[in-house]
């Protein structure tokens, strides 16, 4: 495929947060046609689309090559949370069966590109990752968090098939939190917590990833077809007491191991079923990501600072 060829790209999970994002941003770049796999229509008008009402946990690949599909972008994947092993185990199966079916449909499509969007979390928030995470680092997420838990091994699947294909290239793209003014309001969830501090001062950093800059940046892998392993994050850091003052927290304010102890106890009792002690690691330890290798392949840098993210969040959110 050369560099003139048209791009058809093909998107699953088109219609939720990134997937809509993506599709505006494809549009707006007039690259060619797309073509939208979900189980729920678009949230608005796309020029040049097909629209395939679908559950990716069957194969797709009569869709991909009735329209000669070159690109796809995987997003499909539930994230829906649940302290019941039984559910929990089988949103995993859910996620896990769609992406290889996918992934199967482009090998016997013929399609030569796939990005599949992975996760920070996948790394693991541990007290002894470095500072700043690369790409080589090893993954070592909690099965306890089972988002983070899901993304790692979907993406143990995704680098395998990059391993074994070598007529197709493969991206893989590991962001922080994306946020952005039409963001889900339930992102901001996993700092409701009891507000955590302590006698050293306790306020850690966050990265976070604008919505419009992760549009651009899968829009330009899409455009230059760039394979390759990549961590995403926007410039600079938000500080934790910048957050919780920015979400007016008015939460009671406990050290880290009493309120590690309360959400831990609360989970195991069925008391709630919203959080566990693998996502209050995350804030404990948060994993902060270094972007070089992907600004090196790709000379892309974030329009919005992580600062700047959360603001343009938190506004919308609280409006």
């Amino acid at each position: 495929m050369t560099s003139e060829t048209p791009k058809i790209v093909a998107i699953t999970g088109a219609s939720g947060y990134v997937g809509s994002r993506l599709l505006q941003q494809l549009e707006e770049k007039n690259l060619g046609k797309l073509v939208a796999i979900d189980t729920k229509p678009p949230p608005f008008p796309i020029h040049n689309i097909a629209i395939y009402r679908r559950d990716v946990e069957e194969p797709i690949d009569d869709l991909l090559r009735h329209h000669r599909v070159n690109t796809l972008v995987h997003l499909a994947f539930d994230s829906q949370r649940s302290s019941n092993r039984a559910e929990v185990c089988r949103v995993r199966q859910r996620n896990l069966t769609a992406l290889q079916n996918t992934l199967d449909s482009c090998v016997s499509a013929g399609v030569g590109h796939v990005i599949y969007l992975s996760s920070h979390t996948i790394y693991g928030a541990h007290p002894d990752n470095p500072i700043p995470i690369t790409e080589h680092a090893p993954l070592r997420p909690s099965s306890d968090f089972a988002f983070g838990y899901d993304k790692f091994l979907s993406d143990q699947i995704v680098t395998d098939f990059a391993d074994h294909q070598n007529n197709i290239k493969v991206t893989i793209l590991r962001p922080c939190a994306v946020l952005g003014p039409s963001a889900p309001r339930d992102l901001i969830r996993v700092f409701m917590h009891p507000r955590l501090v302590d006698t050293s001062g306790y306020n850690p950093f966050f990265q976070f990833l604008h919505e419009d800059d992760l549009a651009q940046l899968l829009t330009l892998l899409v455009m230059q077809a760039i394979p390759g392993v990549y961590n995403l994050a926007g410039e600079g850091v938000a500080f934790y007491q910048e957050i919780t003052q920015m979400i007016q927290s008015k939460l009671p304010t406990l050290p880290p191991f009493v309120a590690t102890q309360i959400v831990k106890s609360t989970w195991r009792l069925g008391i709630q079923a919203r959080s566990n002690r693998a996502e209050m690691d995350l804030l404990r330890y948060p994993i902060l990501l270094s972007t070089v290798k992907l600004e090196q392949a790709t000379g892309y840098h974030p329009r919005y600072t992580s600062l700047e993210t959360l603001t343009a969040f938190t506004n919308s959110v609280l409006l």
